[in-house]
């Protein structure tokens, strides 16, 4: 959804934008570095661009329909145990309701969303701000599912443990992560969480 949705608005500004080249250089990055590397960093209008991005996306998925049924049972699962946060490079107003329209935002203790960092993924600000909230956490002991390269990036520049789901990019291309997954289903986290 995410990648239709960029490349019905780059199309707009005159530079068309494909899912292979979306995969192969902008997923996971902010929406200001996927703008400025595609468009151009000068290129007028990107905090419209911005906008219109969260606009559209909060239209087609506000009704938690992007959110798998074994996604949120695993969520739940999870949450019974170890407090859950979300770490994204979307901003807080379109995080919210998708979570809200899952079932799911009891079980999300807080969010990092892109409005609460300074540098999107790769940079680990995000899951760092996520580990002070945690308090008394050791990086090691958080443990992170991502499935973008820049995600992969962060959570391991910020020292913790991440699960690598490749549904979005192939295993070679997250392959730092330190386990890979084909999906988040309740069997793996009783696993991890064993």
């Amino acid at each position: 959804m995410l990648c239709a949705i960029y490349a019905e608005l780059c199309v707009r500004e005159g530079r068309p934008l494909t899912g292979r080249d979306y995969y192969a250089h902008l997923a996971g990055l902010s929406d200001e570095a996927v703008f400025a590397t595609w468009l151009g960093p000068g290129h007028p209008g990107i905090e419209r661009l911005v906008a219109e991005r969260i606009a559209l996306y909060r239209e087609r998925v506000s009704d938690g329909s992007t959110v798998h049924a074994p996604v949120r049972e695993a969520v739940r699962y999870a949450a019974q145990r170890v407090p859950v946060a979300v770490v994204s490079g979307a901003a807080r107003a379109e995080i919210e309701p998708v979570l809200e329209a899952a079932g799911l935002a009891g079980a999300v203790s807080f969010v990092v969303a892109a409005d609460d960092v300074r540098a999107g993924k790769p940079d680990p600000e995000g899951y760092l701000r996520a580990l002070q909230r945690l308090g008394d956490v050791a990086p090691a002991d958080v443990l992170v599912f991502e499935d973008t390269e820049a995600g992969v990036a962060s959570a391991k520049a910020a020292g913790m443990r991440v699960v690598a789901v490749t549904g979005t990019l192939g295993r070679e291309r997250l392959s730092a992560a330190d386990e890979l997954a084909e999906a988040v289903q309740p069997p793996l986290l009783r696993r991890l969480l064993a």
